[in-house]
């Protein structure tokens, strides 16, 4: 009999009265914000009603018992947790919540697991404020703060969501409902423990994995599990690496030694080139003395350049090893880094980790090309490369140079300067008058092209005779003029012809001019000449005693010479008065 039909009839036995009474205390128990466990008494379209013992029924919206795809997953007779809202309302239905229930008892299962200091799991839901939103149980969402996310910082949060993780509280309100995660302190946690184990099998010498964690501009930190070794930029590869980058990545896994551990700082080097062969240990049987090779040009210094031959073997062209031919003064003229180049192996020293390398070795040597071709006393022509006081350098084959010395220039000029007779890229002729075969010298005459004119000059250009000539070279103190082939003579400015000396005419190099042989000097093989003519020239030039004019001048200072004047010379002799007029004239200059 129902509670109903007892009160109805007006009787009550034991047992109705005992269940009445068990409902009715039941019933006065149940206070509004408790969750209390019902009954499912039946399913329509848009309610589920719910017996909790009230007096009343109970009615919820079905949206609350819906799946994800729409789905009802209730029916009568189901036990279900609900909250009370309210005991009754209008229509007499006491008021209920499956939701807010669930949510209760997540938030409850929450505050709990917070107490044990358990381990809580969610995803990555959104990017908020400071962080990330992250739905945990019953989709409660938490807070995750951004210094929370990892061991380090996070420059994208963004590609976490989505994601799950294992997370602490650290930070929980029921009240304001407020919920704070970290995923850090379980990260430290676990790099701490990895660590432990990591510092207690760690040791010099040994081979271990890692993962590249970080990359800077001198090398990488490999994590060995809760602790980081840095693998420096030099012990990564045998060969050259300009950036790590360049064989890395974040997150790559490598193998590598460790160099050297310290227990006390905790600081670890690593090697990745140590696990491999040192290719030094196979460089003098992979490159024998004389042997070509190819190669890249990876640095360029001012003493040379530095091939690749294989990764971790390197050779130095030196500059001097270049070219036979051209004058190398940088390196960089002749070669750029990337340059794919050919050289031949001079030296192996695997010990010091040096090679010596040679591009001009590829090429014939010119030297012994010369000597081949030619011998003392044979005649060579070339262009005058270079001139200095003592001599000048005579270009006689690409890379061959010979030496004319200053004292085998001119039979009939003692030269104080050579570039009073040459100029830088004459076209000249000479004799090889010796060969240095170990210093690589080459001795050249130009005089030496002609018989030694002195045993019949005095016949042929007596003093007085009248010669034409080309001017070889001019200068503020006279010019040079060629009056027969090998035979030079000099003309002093004070013995210019009138027109010359008031600028009046103007004397050029190559030009031929009549001059008069004015004195000879046998003994120093000099000539000199008068442009004035006739007797000016005989009246100051007259031959000697001996049948000799006296000394020609060596080098000119410039100007006109001083001469005595008439008083000064009377009494005199007109071989003194020749004497001292050439004394006054000094030495000749060198042509120029």
């Amino acid at each position: 009999m129902t509670t109903n039909e007892t009160q109805a009839s007006g009787t009550i036995d034991s047992e109705s009265f005992a269940a009445l009474f068990e409902a009715t205390s039941a019933a006065s128990e149940v206070k509004e914000g408790e969750i209390v466990q019902g009954t499912v008494l039946r399913v329509s379209k848009e309610t589920v009603v719910v017996d909790i013992g009230f007096k009343s029924e109970g009615v919820i919206p079905l949206s609350e018992f819906t799946g994800a795809n729409g789905e009802v997953t209730v029916q009568a007779g189901d036990r279900v947790d609900v909250l009370v809202e309210s005991r009754e309302d209008e229509n007499g239905l006491v008021i209920l919540s499956k939701e807010k229930a669930d949510k209760m008892k997540v938030w409850d299962e929450i505050s709990a697991a917070c107490e044990r200091d358990e381990i809580i799991e969610g995803t990555i839901s959104a990017r908020v404020k400071g962080g990330l939103s992250v739905t945990i149980r019953g989709g409660v969402k938490a807070f995750l703060p951004g210094s929370q996310v990892d061991l380090r910082p996070i420059r994208n949060l963004d590609k976490m969501i989505g994601q799950g993780f294992q997370f602490k509280v650290i930070k929980f309100n029921k009240k304001r409902g407020n919920i704070v995660l970290s995923r850090r302190v379980l990260l430290e946690k676990e790099r701490d423990e990895l660590k432990r184990d990591t510092l207690e099998k760690l040791s010099e010498g040994m081979v271990t994995k890692g993962v590249i964690k970080n990359i800077t501009e001198y090398g990488a930190f490999v994590d060995l599990g809760g602790i980081d070794g840095l693998l420096h930029i030099t012990d990564m590869s045998w060969g050259r690496v300009q950036h790590p980058s360049e064989i890395f990545q974040v997150g790559d896994e490598v193998t590598v030694k460790v160099l050297k551990y310290n227990a006390e700082t905790e600081r670890v080097s690593l090697g990745l080139k140590q696990t491999m062969e040192d290719p030094w240990s196979h460089a003098e049987e992979a490159f024998p003395q004389g042997k070509k090779v190819q190669g890249k040009v990876v640095s360029i210094t001012d003493y040379g350049a530095f091939i690749e031959l294989e990764p971790g073997v390197e050779g130095l062209v030196h500059v001097s090893e270049m070219s036979w031919t051209r004058r190398v003064k940088h390196p960089k003229n002749l070669l750029n880094v990337g340059d794919d180049i050919e050289c031949q192996v001079l030296e192996v020293d695997a010990k010091a980790k040096r090679i010596s390398l040679s591009i001009k070795e590829l090429e014939p040597d010119p030297w012994t090309l010369f000597v081949n071709e030619f011998n003392p006393g044979d005649k060579v022509s070339g262009k005058v490369r270079s001139i200095t006081d003592y001599g000048i350098f005579i270009g006689i084959r690409d890379g061959v140079d010979g030496m004319v010395h200053k004292s085998d220039l001119s039979w009939t000029l003692r030269v104080v300067n050579p570039s009073d007779l040459n100029q830088k890229n004459d076209d000249v002729e000479a004799v090889i008058l010796s060969i240095n075969h170990d210093e690589k010298k080459v001795s050249l005459g130009i005089k030496q092209l002609f018989d030694d004119p002195w045993s019949h000059i005095p016949n042929d250009f007596p003093q007085g005779k009248s010669v034409e000539g080309k001017i070889i070279n001019l200068f503020d103190g006279g010019l040079f003029v060629s009056i027969s082939e090998g035979i030079d003579g000099f003309v002093a400015s004070h013995d210019y012809p009138a027109d010359v000396t008031d600028g009046t005419r103007k004397l050029k190099r190559g030009e031929v001019i009549r001059t008069e042989v004015a004195g000879l000097d046998i003994g120093d093989k000099r000539i000199l000449l008068s442009m004035r003519g006739g007797s000016a020239a005989r009246s100051e030039s007259t031959s000697t005693g001996t049948g000799e004019t006296s000394a020609a001048p060596e080098r000119m200072s410039g100007g006109a010479p001083s001469v005595a004047p008439k008083e000064a010379r009377r009494g005199s002799t007109l071989g003194d008065l020749i004497k001292e007029k050439l004394g006054d004239l000094g030495d000749l200059p060198s042509k120029s």
